[in-house]
């Protein structure tokens, strides 16, 4: 049997976990100089930052003496970086006890000194009441309260196309902003802020403006990054083939954590035949134009993947790598073929990108 703790050194897959965290920065909030985005970052030129109210996340808050201890036996990444003030969130996945994904979430570490440790979670919006009940029944005695936190709403803010090549600054103002902090899973992503509901961005982000979440979705389904429930069906997506080492959300150095098995085996045996990509599409689809799951077939007709969701002509499928090179379709609601192509985000480890 495999081990269920993991220890440092091992397998080509930790030095690329460790290079990418390496090379991932936290952006401290009210005037701290940091790189914008990487050169896939996308949208409309001129004007500021652009700021996204996400509508299909929602916060729970943990409070209490246990709430490290508690969050560090259930998610996949290392939480002591967060209590111990290293880093400002941390990206991760909650499993089941066969190690399929159930939740993607961002934990946050709140700047507001508080007499007990306090974090919050960043979830799938769909998912909150089963997430609740998820972390009810491992509680157990310790010290953690969780609650809801309809008074705040959270923001993902990208950088305009003129700054993506520059350096520049993300000025917040201290008073109103309760997180501020890069994407903790690719630069390429922007910066999260979470905020009260009564407050807005384009007052504490100068230059800012409101942007349409659909172009939110398109933003990060152009450079692979999946988020929440459709993305990741709960219970059926593997932590490995969803980048989770790529995306920063997994230590394979911190100590045991429910559904682990089966990311150990995965991760000793070196094997990762599948991969969440993102797809081109040859049109632009209207939503629910294709079947959940629909079958991604290649021009010979062999199973290439499936497809898990798209916005316009842009999404994601889980593809098998030996075919992610090939010319590949899906098959409309309407049997109508679909032409698509799988891409390597230009963030992936370059070793990856070079096979």
């Amino acid at each position: 049997m495999l081990p269920f703790c993991f220890h440092a050194g091992c397998s080509r897959t930790l030095g690329v976990l460790l290079r990418v965290q390496a090379a991932t920065r936290q952006l401290p909030c009210a005037g701290t100089s940091h790189r914008g985005a990487g050169s896939e970052a996308g949208g409309e030129a001129g004007g500021g930052h652009r700021c996204y109210r996400l509508t299909h996340r929602q916060l729970l808050r943990l409070r209490g003496r246990d709430t490290g201890a508690f969050l560090q036996g259930l998610v996949t990444n290392d939480v002591e970086d967060v209590v111990s003030r290293s880093r400002e969130a941390l990206y991760c996945h909650l499993l089941n006890l066969q190690g399929r994904t159930m939740f993607d979430v961002i934990l946050y570490r709140l700047h507001a000194s508080q007499e007990e440790p306090t974090m919050l979670i960043e979830c799938d919006a769909t998912l909150l009441d089963d997430i609740q009940k998820h972390l009810k029944i491992y509680k157990i005695r310790r010290k953690v309260d969780i609650s809801l936190c309809p008074d705040l709403f959270v923001w993902a803010v990208l950088p305009s196309e003129q700054s993506i090549d520059a350096s520049s600054d993300l000025e917040a103002s201290g008073k109103k902003v309760l997180v501020c902090t890069r994407d903790p899973r690719t630069d390429a992503m922007g910066w999260r802020l979470v905020l009260s509901k009564i407050d807005s961005p384009l007052d504490v982000i100068p230059e800012s403006r409101l942007g349409d979440i659909q172009d939110y979705h398109r933003h990060r389904y152009k450079i692979g990054i999946a988020e929440g429930v459709k993305d990741l069906p709960s219970g059926e997506a593997i932590p490995l083939e969803s980048n989770l080492v790529y995306m920063n959300g997994i230590s394979f150095t911190k100590g045991c954590y429910i559904g682990q098995e089966l990311t150990a085996r995965t991760h000793y045996t070196g094997v990762i035949r599948k991969r969440l990509m993102p797809i081109q599409l040859d049109n632009s689809l209207p939503p629910g134009n294709v079947p959940e799951k629909a079958q991604i077939i290649t021009e010979s007709g062999k199973l290439a993947g499936r497809f898990r969701n798209y916005e316009g002509d842009v999404g994601l499928a889980l593809i098998r790598l030996a075919y992610a090179n090939e010319p590949l379709h899906v098959l409309t609601t309407g049997d109508v073929r679909v032409w698509l192509r799988a891409s390597m985000p230009n963030w992936w480890p370059k070793d990856e990108k070079n096979k």
